[in-house]
């Protein structure tokens, strides 16, 4: 069945709780605050918790929990995410608090004209191969740069992270597992002094794309890592938790094989990329038109094929002009309005939950709870 697509509202994105926290903390910012979590945040905390939860959007808290679940109760506004809904563009925006088009990270797979090959860029590895590529290159083409190390503040910043996530913070815990990071986030909260902490735990992204959205598997998840969110307030006074995610997920219900079409393949002057359910094409010179025209006919009823540009001009990669970043976006981008996801490459998964459409996996939770004062 045919889904509705979201188009990123960037006055209602995730964007802008990272533009409301840097205001609140004193960074530079140029993009529209959220009202409800500038009313929170001026209540001034001892403890400010922002917690990214990978994957838990709308669609997979209304599938796993009751509408009087803490998590649904505590929600106070539905927040558009970015385009490609991925965690690589979703996270790297909450960082930075910059658009897509501003920091260049758009997806899984990008492809580097000066290498001539697509790279996963959190993998930094070849996307067709597996080969590790030259250690670093990415971040030093695509520079990332925390918002957060410009704040004027008497919070301590931290940051409570699994151990591949990296940006050389001063004050870095390591956790790898929801257990572990509740338990850091508690002891973090009774340290004396105003604490600021960015969190992020990689569920329940990584259960739903094993077993699914609706399983009981990413039930049991969810569930745990909601009680672990209440638990934390029951112990932590005066603390406020700023729960979101970068993206939902959507249940799989079938598989293109994409890079075994040769036809297809043919007619580009380099492999397909980027995304499973945004997949982007470089076409050769001259084919163009007989691109689209094979690409409609056989894959049309499951993808919608855009024009980069016109995508670009429609201001889906954020409310700014093209820069420089645009052509890691090539010519095209076929956008998922069902249930199916794409195999670019014979090393795609064959994951049961997916994301990275402009379908329901675009609408996350803005979950604002607070415990009370000392």
């Amino acid at each position: 069945m045919e889904k509705q697509f979201i188009k990123p509202d960037f006055s209602n994105n995730i964007v802008n709780i990272s533009a409301t926290i840097a205001a609140y903390l004193g960074c530079p910012n140029d993009k529209p605050t959220l009202p409800e979590l500038k009313e929170a945040l001026e209540r001034d905390p001892k403890n400010i918790i922002f917690l990214i939860l990978d994957g838990m959007g709308v669609h997979p808290l209304e599938k796993n929990l009751p509408r009087d679940s803490f998590f649904r109760t505590h929600t106070r506004r539905v927040l558009t995410s970015v385009f490609p809904s991925t965690t690589t563009n979703a996270t790297t925006t909450f960082l930075t608090n910059k658009y897509p088009m501003e920091h260049g990270w758009f997806g899984w797979s990008l492809y580097f004209e000066e290498l001539k090959r697509a790279v996963d860029i959190y993998l930094e590895s070849d996307s067709q191969t597996g080969e590790p590529i030259e250690k670093g290159y990415v971040k030093r083409r695509l520079p990332i740069e925390p918002y957060y190390r410009q704040a004027k503040t008497d919070r301590t910043v931290r940051v409570a992270v699994p151990s591949y996530w990296d940006h050389g913070d001063a004050h870095r815990h390591v956790c790898n597992t929801p257990e572990e990071l509740f338990s850091c986030l508690g002891e973090i909260c009774n340290i004396a002094g105003k604490q600021f902490v960015y969190a992020y735990c990689g569920e329940p992204d990584s259960t739903m794309h094993r077993f699914g959205v609706t399983s009981e598997e990413a039930r049991k998840v969810i569930e745990g890592l909601e009680e672990g969110a209440e638990n934390l307030l029951r112990g932590a006074r005066d603390t406020l938790l700023i729960v979101t995610a970068d993206h939902g997920q959507v249940d799989i219900g079938g598989r293109i094989e994409l890079y075994r079409d040769e036809e297809l393949t043919s007619l580009l002057a380099w492999p397909p990329f980027l995304e499973a359910r945004a997949a982007a094409f470089k076409v050769k010179e001259g084919c163009k038109e007989a691109f689209r025209a094979l690409f409609t006919q056989k894959y049309g009823a499951d993808f919608t094929l855009f024009e980069t540009e016109d995508l670009i001009r429609a201001q889906y990669f954020g409310a700014c002009p093209a820069n420089e970043h645009a052509k890691l976006l090539a010519d095209y981008i076929a956008v998922g309005k069902t249930d199916k996801i794409m195999a670019l490459t014979p090393l795609s998964h064959p994951f049961k939950g997916h994301h990275t459409s402009l379908t329901e996996e675009m609408q996350v939770p803005l979950i604002l709870a607070s415990s009370p004062p000392m």
